[in-house]
């Protein structure tokens, strides 16, 4: 077992993260089923965004948390461990899409990760509307390039740092920052062409 304990940088990250993890990777069975009840909603979410079906994507969630089972002796510390998650659960649905020949679909957002703003008192008016804006969301996200549509996903729908998203996607800082900052911009105004296609505007 490793001799050194996780290190969290801030303080909501050693609160909820490092305990966690570091149980996790002592093999304490209650820490694990703790760590799946509280990634479980990401792990989802970014499986769904690959498998575009909740049926696969669950069949393909519950693969990722076998392969996080299987190297939790292994797992990360600190600043890395996210990011690292990330990766693996990337990994897994890509090699999960191409065991079956499929072209991988475009990445997008589940609905629980967008509707996670909690509204004080939704009623029947507001939820309809918050569910059109985000299948107008969802329709301007499949209009951007593949890339893109993972470097919003990531940075801006499950909030990673740039950096982190970097060195996820393998790609360049300054690649990733560019398009970052582009990508809100198109993101924008495809949602605003949607809408007044739609008689919204």
């Amino acid at each position: 077992l490793p001799a050194v304990g996780c290190v969290f940088s801030t303080e909501v990250e050693s609160s909820e993260f490092a305990p966690l993890v570091e149980r996790c990777r002592a093999g304490d069975g209650m820490a694990w089923e703790a760590f799946v009840r509280q990634f479980q909603g990401r792990v989802f979410a970014l499986a769904y965004s690959y498998a575009g079906d909740r049926e696969d994507a669950r069949d393909l969630a519950q693969e990722i948390f076998v392969r996080l089972y299987e190297a939790r002796g292994q797992w990360p510390c600190g600043d890395e461990f996210l990011p690292w998650l990330f990766r693996v659960a990337r990994n897994r649905s890509v090699d999960y899409l191409r065991r079956r020949s499929v072209r991988r679909p475009a990445l997008t957002a589940d609905d629980a990760e967008i509707a996670d703003i909690p509204d004080p008192a939704p009623g029947a008016e507001a939820q309809a509307i918050a569910s059109d804006r985000r299948s107008l969301l969802h329709a301007a996200l499949r209009g951007l390039s593949a890339i893109t549509r993972e470097i919003v996903v990531l940075r801006d729908v499950h909030g990673l740092p740039i950096q982190q998203v970097a060195s996820i996607l393998g790609v360049p800082l300054g690649t990733v920052k560019s398009r970052a900052s582009r990508a809100r911009v198109e993101l924008a105004a495809r949602v605003l062409a949607l809408s007044r296609g739609r008689g919204d505007a």
